[in-house]
């Protein structure tokens, strides 16, 4: 920890503020959502069917909007969007708090989605701006801060819960109403870097660059696999015999790895490989995290040691994660156009959401089939060969050329983007 706060004091003051800023807003949410379901359909009476209406309309309206917000920061500037969408998640976490009618739950829903699509390719647009050639330390940094506030979350609004609902829904609140405040205050304004043509223009733009578009068809298995901490992770527990208590450890098992690795994670590949090669080998890492489970599948464990493969995929999943991120971070940047950079995220995201549910979709489905067929390691043998796909895959542009950044192209292609950009 301490070469992570060494790195941390090193970095320009915005980026630092935009690092806690992502800690606080980790903090806020995993405060309220852990629990959001259990009161929707608990003590506000909700229907199975209406709660899962709301979550998925919050969640619809944050990643079907991520290119939205994305352009937006680049027209108006990152520092307006990412304020409003603080905003607009004060008022949803409010709402959540303040009533339980069902037009009023699915207006807070709502905002809080849409909030998320407005500060999150602001925020990582802003980062990449303001870090320059620091690029991979500041994402490496910003990670640790995203895993604090996530590890935070859910212990501080468990504390909260105590005193009630609507006390944890108005703490949340107050979270994003500081923050607000605090990028009013403190991140300084930088105009946004719209060209003045028509948005369909820029999305062309973005929609028509192969490297960059080659580069997130190759990595969006990664968040299919990073989501089975989420999905196929928790089922196993239960399969095993284990429960919510037994979830809980490995995800703070997999927070605490992140908080306390990644700093060193990234400075050890970068001494070592290029940022392509260190993305493919943690991709490799991450589509072996799932062997434990194919080879626990065939094999029969003593009581002591069933959880261990759970463990072992936890561990294995979260150091390819911290492996590939700051280095994926700094290469969607590199391969778009600065000005729109915010563009850039926003349409990563939006791929990046269409893989985590078409993978949830597949995975569920050999799930499934596995409960059915008794083929227990199924779900895992796919996971791990469309993780060793990816990585293959990323590791092919990184040889051949495609992910080399646009700063590094040659003297003439970079002084014609420059006339392009004034």
């Amino acid at each position: 920890m301490i070469a992570t706060w060494r790195q941390y004091r090193s970095l320009p003051r915005p980026v630092r503020l935009l690092q806690v800023n992502q800690a606080g807003i980790n903090l806020g949410f995993y405060m309220l959502m852990p629990y959001l379901a259990q009161h929707l359909t608990g003590h506000a009476g909700l229907a199975v069917w209406t709660a899962a209406l709301v979550l998925g309309l919050r969640n619809m309206s944050q990643q079907g909007l991520f290119l939205v917000g994305g352009t937006l920061a680049d027209r108006l500037g990152p520092k307006s969007m990412i304020m409003a969408g603080c905003a607009l998640r004060t008022a949803g976490f409010a709402l959540f708090g303040l009533s339980e009618h069902v037009g009023v739950l699915v207006t807070a829903a709502v905002l809080s989605g849409f909030a998320g699509a407005l500060f999150n390719p602001a925020a990582r647009a802003c980062l990449a701006h303001e870090a320059g050639e620091r690029k991979v330390e500041a994402f490496a940094v910003f990670n640790v801060f995203y895993q604090a506030g996530i590890l935070a979350g859910p212990l501080v609004g468990l504390a909260l819960l105590g005193a009630g609902f609507r006390t944890m829904c108005l703490s949340a609140a107050g979270i994003f109403a500081v923050l607000t405040v605090l990028q009013w205050r403190w991140l300084p304004a930088r105009p946004g870097t719209g060209t003045g043509r028509p948005v369909l223009h820029d999305w062309r733009e973005a929609f028509t660059n192969r490297p960059f578009l080659a580069f997130a068809a190759a990595m969006i298995t990664s968040y299919a696999l990073s989501y089975q901490m989420y999905l196929g992770l928790p089922l196993e527990v239960r399969r095993t015999g284990g429960g919510a208590a037994e979830v809980a450890v490995l995800y703070a098992i997999s927070a605490i790895t992140g908080i306390a690795g990644q700093v060193r994670v990234t400075a050890w590949c970068a001494a070592r490989w290029s940022r392509g090669a260190s993305m493919a080998r943690g991709l490799a890492v991450m589509a072996l995290a799932f062997t434990p489970l194919l080879v626990a599948a065939h094999v029969r464990l003593p009581p002591y040691l069933t959880p261990a493969p759970l463990v072992a995929c936890a561990l294995l999943l979260t150091l390819g994660s911290l492996m590939v991120f700051p280095f994926e971070m700094a290469t969607i940047a590199d391969l778009g156009s600065r000005r729109l950079t915010g563009t850039y995220y926003g349409l990563y995201n939006l791929l990046s959401a269409i893989g985590i549910l078409a993978g949830n979709l597949v995975s569920g489905a050999a799930m499934d089939l596995a409960a059915t067929t008794g083929l227990t390691g199924l779900p895992w043998l796919l996971l791990t060969a469309a993780g060793l796909a990816s990585a293959f895959a990323v590791g092919r542009l990184n040889r051949t050329g495609r992910l080399t950044p646009r700063d590094r192209l040659s003297s003439g292609a970079a002084r014609a983007e420059e006339v392009v950009d004034s």
